[in-house]
């Protein structure tokens, strides 16, 4: 397994200007694509590890005036227009390690300058390690749709300038996509196996903003470490969430603009939430939070 790499804050593939290059760049035919995969959380005092192997990632070109660029790009195949950005093997990746900025870069390549609108994201052995002495591992199988690529849509498009940089941040959301059967997280003792069902959220860095912050102990100041932080929006529908770190930092990339609400819980504290959060493009959003711990029954 590759060594996580930290991001620039988000689960995750994110498309970022980063440099200007000399020249016009209007003349430019290709630009370059940095993909990240990121994680959502997952409750980590049950589950030691939840790990995927990638093996392939693919995108679709959808300008109807690229097939000239297309087809002199080696990389393109023959599935109307998808463009092969990594083929080989990356993994096992643990995606419970890939928390709070921690990202994993899937592909690192020049591309044809162009409209993207679908990601395609190829996995294979799946499985889950409980915590405890046994440490129980279950294989898991990839669903027959997942097995011709996880889709992942971009709305809106990615767009590759030429001469230029772009990140896209792939959030892979472990909750959704590892449900326990016979038992659940929070009664881990009836659990006989789990289901694979890849959710895979896209976040495009010049198209969102990010927000994060620091969550701490009121009174002493001491950071809260594994922290969930969720964010919700105006329907009061979790978007995402986090966990924070050993510094009690979290970090949301790729975030469309807009208004939304965050709660923050940990065991041993009050849960907070907060209101009225904005998201502005291309811009980051901090957000800090001091949990009140809460009073122990020591006496009864």
């Amino acid at each position: 397994m590759k060594t996580p790499t930290f991001s620039a804050f988000l689960m995750a593939l994110s498309l970022l200007f980063l440099s200007c290059s000399d020249g016009d760049d209007s003349l430019k035919t290709t630009g370059r694509l940095n993909v990240f995969l990121v994680d959502a959380p997952f409750p980590t005092d049950q589950i030691a590890e939840a790990n995927v192997t990638i093996f392939k990632v693919d995108a679709r070109l959808a300008d109807s005036d690229s097939e000239q660029d297309m087809e002199s790009t080696e990389a393109v195949d023959s599935q109307g227009g998808f463009i092969t950005l990594m083929e080989g093997e990356i993994g096992p990746i643990n995606l419970l390690e890939l928390v709070n900025g921690v990202s994993e870069q899937l592909v690192g390549m020049e591309v044809p300058a162009g409209t993207y609108d679908l990601i395609r994201v190829y996995v294979r052995d799946p499985n889950i390690v409980m915590t405890g002495p046994e440490a129980t591992r279950y294989g898991l199988k990839v669903p027959s749709g997942a097995q011709s690529g996880i889709k992942i849509f971009l709305d809106p498009p990615l767009q590759v300038v030429g001469g230029l940089t772009e990140e896209l941040t792939l959030d892979f959301d472990v909750t959704q996509s590892f449900v326990p059967k016979g038992g659940s997280i929070n009664n881990p003792d009836g659990i006989t196996g789990f289901n694979f069902t890849p959710v895979i959220r896209a976040g495009i860095t010049s198209t969102t903003g990010r927000l994060g912050g620091t969550v701490t102990t009121e009174g002493t100041g001491e950071p809260v470490a594994g922290a969930t932080v969720s964010l919700y929006d105006l329907e009061n529908t979790e978007v995402t969430s986090t966990m924070t770190g050993t510094d009690g930092g979290y970090i949301f990339p790729g975030i469309d603009p807009g208004i939304y609400s965050l709660e923050v819980s940990a065991s041993g504290f009050e849960t907070q939430t907060a209101q009225g959060v904005e998201v502005v493009l291309a811009n980051k959003t901090t957000l800090d939070f001091t949990l009140v711990p809460v009073e122990s029954d020591s006496g009864l």
